[in-house]
């Protein structure tokens, strides 16, 4: 590992304060840093572009909340890059390194005394009259939703070509592990711990009542089918990629052939993580 590529949250001054003490750390110690361009610019130093990140650097760190990790994961997973997040937002999920941590957590990471944790990610592909329109991966969730003054919408779906069933809602969340905690959550979905090989499919607002999440195995193969009337049907990617659906488009979604890597801090506890962000215990 001697090429580090940093990429930061946009517009944000608190990343560049951390790289002015950050990056002399790096050349000290005889790595390369590989600075994402705005960031490099308010320092007055070259920068380089996210695919020139992804193209060069032997592990990324991120300094953003998850929003940032996730589009980063998007970009360098499928090479394999492993990624360190220091969380400069507010929930911090995936982003699990503090601000007061970050030097500790880096030098372990230089020294490859940070384990790699390997998280599953999706391959989404979207059908239309037969043929491939648009093809994504992500690492939360992939989510069919409706926009607010549609109809409830209707999703035939299947399993492993077997039919399962036609949900009628608002929409339906596919999310990895990682994504559990995410809108999947706030729709009643359970919280999976991140490393697990599966995939949960939540409804939402299912005008059926019995109608509950279903936690699937990681190799099964998930078509769902848009019908009756498909006006302001949305496919949203992680919360940050939008596609408008027509009726009848297929989607197919199956794991990806690769997995994120996350490099975690060798003190990390997930159940401390879930106490504190989703304020277990307090009254």
């Amino acid at each position: 590992m001697k090429k580090i590529g940093i990429i930061c949250k946009h517009g944000r001054s608190e990343p560049r304060e951390i790289l002015k003490e950050l990056l002399p750390r790096l050349r000290q110690h005889g790595f390369e840093a590989l600075v994402e361009t705005e960031a490099a610019n308010a320092l007055n130093i070259a920068g380089h572009s996210r695919t020139e990140i992804a193209s060069h650097s032997d592990a990324v760190l991120v300094l953003g909340g998850d929003g940032t990790m996730l589009s980063v994961s998007r970009l360098v997973s499928e090479r394999g890059i492993p990624i360190l997040g220091v969380n400069l937002g507010s929930m911090g999920f995936i982003t699990e390194v503090s601000r007061d941590e970050i030097y500790n957590v880096v030098e372990k990471m230089l020294s490859d005394g940070c384990p790699v944790e390997e998280r599953l990610m999706l391959n989404t592909k979207v059908l239309r009259d037969g043929r491939k329109i648009a093809e994504y991966t992500v690492l939360n969730d992939v989510v069919i939703n409706k926009g607010a003054l549609a109809r409830i919408i209707d999703l035939e779906t299947f399993i492993n070509n077997t039919y399962v069933t036609t949900f009628k809602a608002d929409g339906l969340i596919i999310a990895t592990p990682t994504g559990s905690t995410a809108y999947s959550l706030s729709a009643g979905g359970p919280i999976i711990y991140p490393t697990l090989d599966s995939i949960v499919l939540t409804p939402i607002c299912s005008h059926t009542l019995t109608n509950r999440p279903i936690l699937l195995p990681d190799d099964f193969r998930i078509e769902i089918i848009l019908r009756g009337m498909g006006e302001d049907v949305y496919l949203t990617l992680d919360g940050q990629i939008g596609f408008s659906l027509r009726k009848d488009d297929v989607l197919e979604i199956s794991k990806a052939p690769f997995k994120a890597k996350f490099l975690v801090s060798c003190e990390r506890d997930y159940f401390m993580i879930l106490r504190n962000k989703l304020k277990w215990g307090e009254r």
